[in-house]
């Protein structure tokens, strides 16, 4: 039996109709009571799927936040001093002169950073720094294609993952990698002078061959060594002992790196393994076709795929949370490269689909989009095992890659209760059931926040929008709070705060308002909003 708890609808216009919906259903442990979170203030770029909103990052100091912009192209500057009450924008950073657009940007101790992107992205990037007022510093090339740029907490390095990602013939593929900027010794006043080449280090996996990795990396590039393979996306960092280190997701090859930050090296590359469908807390709902909602077992496996990580330690141990989101490698030039097949396309083993000709239609499995790269187990040409992409769950892993939890089916059962007029709705239209074939809710982004002792992870749903928020304080027992979604659902038109890119947690220590703040970066609409957590 499912109980929906009442809808509590937020009416300023700035916010349209803001739900936030605690909820309970069977089987899923719930505290609806551990605090609110109310949406408190917004910016609006006033522009619609142009990546206005990417990535956010918080300077305590200032009150200020650091908004990846692509329209700028460059980095919108926020003042959040006002709260509640609208984010004011104070100046735009354009890095039109650097690079494409910033991908990325961190912010610590009164230095920004940005992720140049080149304008050829297969070339290497840029990382630009400047002060918290938008001046201009220094700049210094990193990999191609820096995706993520990330301080560590106590700002002596800086990290770029180079994603590295092949031309749309995919005729030029360069290498994934990671970048290491030492920031020792370095403050605002004399970065000008101090910042150079010689403080960029690279990890990379020129080492590293397919025959010594885990079995469940994917290797698949045309013609791709295993260092053109990789392409790092998104980066967390800890310390083991005194020492820094990095956790970096491999999204599309299905792992983790792990690098050692002080000595800019890859330690090892660490596979996550594969989500068994047919387990009875891994359901999903695989067709778009079907008109309803039918979260159900299938035969399938789900590549985890993590987009965004983070990391927290409990009783001394660090632990990371991975938002399962799922990316296929699409390219559509001459001669490109698309690793996409419906499941009504592939030639199903007879012997391991004996009901293949029911699996296989539309309103079942026959809409679902699997790899072409996995599954031919025997090499005789049809598909043995079928391979989904992402695992539409979040995860919490140990350093290692081990797991010890995985959220199964509950993100979809959530929206599919809470929402089930709009379930699996893409980010640009309010369609029912449009994403289910695809990737589902597509968790993408995460962030880990401590409020009173207890550590919470917030999760970014993609595509339906809004924040899954769990207890993560028992890393093998978290337990659901509440979903919140800031969409406007009753536009015949995608309206609202859609789409879920970045998210940056405030404590209390370091907020305007003397309570814990969740900012997010809504890609698709443009936004940026701010969401208060009280008692």
């Amino acid at each position: 039996m499912k109980t929906i708890l009442p809808i509590r609808t937020y009416s300023p216009s700035v916010y349209r109709s803001a739900a936030i919906a605690g909820l309970l259903w069977a089987g899923l442990s719930v505290n609806a009571n551990a605090f609110q979170i109310t949406p408190v203030g917004t910016y609006e770029t006033g522009f619609f799927d142009a990546g206005a909103a990417e990535i956010v990052a918080h300077d305590p100091e200032s009150q200020r936040l650091f908004v990846a912009n692509a329209t700028v192209p460059g980095i919108d500057i926020l003042s959040i001093n006002s709260l509640p009450g609208n984010p004011t924008l104070v100046d735009s950073i354009d890095v039109s002169g650097e690079g494409k657009q910033a991908n990325s940007v961190a912010v610590k101790k009164g230095i920004v950073v940005a992720a140049v992107e080149n304008d050829n992205k297969q070339l290497p990037g840029k990382a630009v720094f400047y002060d918290t007022s938008g001046n201009p510093l220094a700049a210094v090339t990193v990999g191609a294609l820096p995706d993520m740029v990330i301080f560590t907490d106590d700002g002596n390095w800086v990290l770029v993952a180079n994603e590295g990602e092949p031309n749309d013939d995919y005729t030029v593929d360069p290498e994934g990698s990671v970048s290491v900027i030492d920031m020792r010794g370095i403050n605002v006043d004399n970065l000008a002078s101090q910042m150079n080449a010689s403080r960029v280090r690279t990890a990379d996996f020129t080492r590293f061959t397919a025959a010594g990795l885990p079995s469940s990396i994917r290797i698949f590039g045309p013609n791709a060594t295993v260092a053109q393979d990789l392409e790092p996306e998104y980066i967390t960092t800890f310390k083991r002992g005194n020492q820094w280190q990095a956790l970096i997701t491999l999204q599309e090859n299905n792992g983790l790196a792990l690098v050692d930050v002080q000595k800019a090296r890859v330690i090892r590359i660490i596979g996550l393994g594969f989500k068994s469908h047919m387990e009875p807390r891994n359901k999903l709902d695989a067709s778009n076709e079907d008109g309803t909602i039918r979260v159900r077992n299938w035969p399938v496996y789900g590549m985890y795929q993590p987009d965004s990580l983070a990391s927290y330690r409990v009783r001394g141990v660090p632990y990371i949370v991975l938002a399962n989101e799922g990316d296929a490698r699409e390219y559509e030039g001459t001669p490109g490269f698309n690793e996409e097949t419906r499941v009504k396309d592939a030639i199903l083993d007879p012997s391991a689909f004996p009901n293949a000709a029911e699996l296989q239609l539309e309103s079942n499995l026959g809409r679902l989009k699997t790899t072409n790269t996995l599954g031919d187990r025997d090499n005789d040409g049809d598909t043995d095992a079928l391979f989904s992409f992402g695992a539409r769950s979040f995860s919490i892993r140990r350093v290692n890659g081990t797991l010890v939890y995985d959220s199964g089916d509950q993100l979809e059962q959530i929206t599919a209760s809470v929402l089930p007029d709009n379930f699996n709705a893409s980010d640009d239209d309010n369609a029912f059931d449009d994403r289910s074939d695809d990737k589902g809710p597509e968790p993408e982004g995460v962030v880990v926040g401590e409020v009173d002792g207890r550590f919470y992870a917030f999760i970014g749903l993609e595509r339906i929008g809004g924040i899954a928020i769990y207890d993560v304080t028992e890393p093998r027992q978290p337990f659901f709070i509440r979903y919140i979604n800031t969409r406007d659902f009753s536009q015949v038109t995608a309206a609202g705060d859609l789409s879920p890119e970045g998210l940056a947690f405030v404590a209390a220590s370091d907020s305007p308002t003397g309570n814990p703040l969740l900012v997010v970066s809504f890609e698709i609409s443009g936004t940026t909003t701010v969401f208060e957590i009280t008692d």
